[in-house]
């Protein structure tokens, strides 16, 4: 079966890795000015541009079975037309609301499904007199193309200056949420309806970017993992989803509060290459190919940890055995993701000890905020 994967970056080629040990066979569609050396040798490669013949561009990539998406800011006319020449998962639909925040917003309240307290805003918006009404600190975002902390601002009691919204885009303003700690949940909906759901697992950032993750997600309050997999059945079945979903969330207490929704494979289960029965790609391909899913639960009943490669070489070493990299073959550039390591052990304490060790030795400015979770 060949599959079809729009966009080539460093999930594409993960997507891929997984796929081809299983004998599957992929092409891979690219947007105009796209870089695409993650995934060079994995199969060919179509450039989209406006005014392509989309059956002409379905032929050249292969005449897959089945399309699928590496991110959720692709053209929607695009995702419809070639739905229609063969299935894309997740839907066009559901990665419709995805891409929005003003519209996932209202489809998760729509559900009855908490997150932080906003509203759409313009430029012609009292950002500071609706900070009043939402709360302080307020944060400012686009709806679109917001990302790693991009597009977004925020704003405090003592800010001095709006942020420009230039007409033509839309914006939420959202109120704080005193978080304890950020968590994930990978979840899986197969083509039959069956559901999968990886640990919860939790996230550190800092200035907007992922760093590190543990999973499953250490001194997890009781019924926590249960309220997450609810949350995750209500949306993929409201969506008649299909593939991977991540819901990325802020505990509060024994609270839990969607900030996000991702309609794809996410960084934060990058864990599971190394620290899971079956991967979150290898489970995404299985989904949306109509095969069985595989089982989350965690190798051996360890721990696992990963830690994002940001703007920096191929690292000469690794300190274990334990320890695996994962490269993306995409040109350095500072703060991009270039790839990660995962660390993997029965032993929690082990894990994160290694973990601490590495993120001194990678991030030795920052490192020991990312230590803990860190709320604010």
């Amino acid at each position: 079966m060949r599959v079809a994967i729009i966009g080539c970056g460093q999930l594409a080629r993960m997507l891929a890795l997984a796929g081809i040990a299983r004998g599957l066979e992929f092409s891979f569609l690219a947007m105009e000015g796209e870089e695409c050396t993650p995934v060079q040798g994995l199969g060919p490669v179509v450039r989209f541009g406006e005014g392509r013949d989309l059956s002409r561009l379905y032929a050249e990539l292969g005449e897959p079975q089945v399309m699928t998406v590496e991110r959720e800011q692709l053209p929607l006319s695009l995702l419809r037309a070639l739905d229609r020449l063969a299935p894309v998962h997740p839907s066009p639909d559901a990665v419709a609301i995805c891409q929005h925040r003003r519209k996932e917003k209202s489809f998760l309240g729509g559900l009855g499904l908490p997150t932080a307290p906003w509203r759409l805003v313009d430029a012609d918006t009292d950002l500071m007199a609706l900070a009043g009404e939402l709360g302080w600190p307020l944060f400012v975002k686009s709806c679109e193309q917001g990302y790693d902390g991009k597009n977004q601002w925020c704003l405090t009691e003592h800010s001095t200056a709006t942020p420009p919204l230039p007409a033509g885009n839309a914006y939420i303003a959202e109120g704080v949420i005193r978080f304890d700690r950020e968590l994930s949940l990978v979840a899986v909906r197969g083509r039959d309806g069956q559901m999968a759901y990886y640990p919860l697992t939790e996230n550190r950032h800092h200035q907007g970017i992922l760093h590190c993750s543990v999973a499953p997600a250490p001194a997890l309050s009781p019924g926590l993992q249960g309220v997450a997999q609810e949350m995750a059945t209500t949306l993929m079945t409201a969506m008649g989803y299909v593939g991977v979903l991540t819901l990325e969330l802020f505990q509060v207490g024994n609270r839990l509060i969607i900030n996000e929704l991702a309609p794809r494979v996410h960084n934060s289960g990058h864990w599971t290459q190394d620290g899971s029965q079956t991967c979150q790609f290898d489970n995404h391909l299985r989904a949306i190919t109509g095969a069985a899913l595989g089982s989350t639960s965690t190798r051996g009943g360890g721990a696992s940890a990963m830690i994002n490669l940001l703007g920096m070489a191929s690292p000469q070493s690794l300190p274990s055995a334990n320890t695996r990299l994962h490269w993306y073959h995409k040109p350095v550039r500072p703060g991009r993701k270039q790839g990660h390591i995962n660390l993997v052990g029965a032993d929690r304490a082990q894990v994160e000890g290694e973990m601490t060790r590495l993120l001194k030795r990678l991030y030795p400015g920052i490192h020991r905020r990312l230590q803990q979770p860190v709320a604010p």
